[in-house]
């Protein structure tokens, strides 16, 4: 079983690497790094509260596990 430590360590790496990514497209898109950066903010925000939930939720499921 995946521990909360680890669930939160990779849902915050995970989210940097969106909030970089979503900027650089909210940017693109908007031709304001204010606009993209706020677009970005809001997008990881989210993104990191569903990762989150849906990586305990598997955590809890045993379907597909091999026990040693």
């Amino acid at each position: 079983m995946e521990t909360r430590k680890r669930s939160i360590v990779k849902a915050v790496i995970w989210n940097v690497l969106g909030l970089v990514s979503m900027t650089l497209v909210g940017l693109a898109a908007t031709g304001s790094v204010k606009a993209g950066g706020a677009m970005a903010l809001i997008n990881t925000g989210i993104g990191f509260t569903v990762y989150l939930a849906y990586e305990r939720v598997w955590a809890q499921v045993q379907w597909g596990r091999r026990h040693v």
